[in-house]
């Protein structure tokens, strides 16, 4: 059953695409249209034109061909949904909908249209924006705690990659970010002790190794660190 959908899929996709119609979009059109839209939190769809044709970039792919199914309408087969702009009647605006299979008729407003220079909080986390980053992450964390952007073991992993190319500064940012979405974990002043360590600050491990303790008196590595300091500097 498995092989006769993905078979039906691809005669499907291989259709519409012969179905595919030569539109000339007007330069207000293009205007309206072109632009970032929010997939979700953390995940843009851009809409793009070249001599005319309409293309789309998501997800690593840089360049995708929908099949045009009208000026206002086209399928994209790597989403498997046929798409239209609309624009919200109150708000002005703009959206990328979803065309409803069952009635074409209803319009819902699925992915907003945002600015131009607008990022995502990973956007800004790449670009070392971390002060941005954060403030994306704490409202994603405040809208919903569970989601799976905001993953205290996805922060360490980053922080700890950057640790090993010996981005000592960008890491301790990483982990500082985690520290403010998970301020009641021993594990994110573990870490960024560890990384303070490591680029030669003892204060800020000293500091952090302590806090780590607060939240769990056997972790025997802050101990005996904190130890060493305080016999250190006593």
């Amino acid at each position: 059953m498995k092989t006769k959908a993905v078979i039906f899929s691809l005669l499907f996709v291989m259709f519409m695409s012969s179905c595919s119609k030569r539109i000339t979009y007007s330069s207000e059109f293009i205007a309206k249209t072109s632009g970032k839209y929010l997939y979700n939190q953390d995940d843009i769809i851009e809409i793009f034109y070249e001599d005319n044709s309409l293309f789309l970039k998501w997800r690593g792919a840089e360049k995708i061909k929908p099949v045009i199914l009208a000026e206002n309408e086209f399928f994209v087969p790597d989403m498997y949904k046929k798409f239209h702009f609309v624009q919200h009647p109150e708000t002005k605006k703009r959206y990328l909908s979803i065309i409803n299979k069952d009635d074409a008729s209803k319009i819902t407003y699925d992915y907003l249209k945002v600015e131009r220079g607008y990022k995502t909080p990973s956007m800004h986390l790449k670009d070392k924006e971390f002060d941005e980053a954060l403030e994306a992450y704490l409202a994603i964390q405040k809208e919903d705690s569970t989601n799976a952007l905001i993953i205290e073991s996805d922060f360490n992993r980053l922080g700890y990659k950057l640790l090993g190319k010996r981005e000592y500064v960008n890491a301790i940012n990483v982990f500082k970010i985690n520290a403010a979405l998970y301020p009641e974990s021993e594990n994110v002043y573990d870490s960024l002790a560890d990384a303070y360590l490591r680029s030669g600050d003892s204060l800020n491990a000293y500091i952090n190794y302590t806090k780590a303790l607060e939240f769990n008196t056997r972790n025997s590595r802050a101990k005996k660190y904190v130890k060493a300091y305080n016999d250190k500097t006593n």
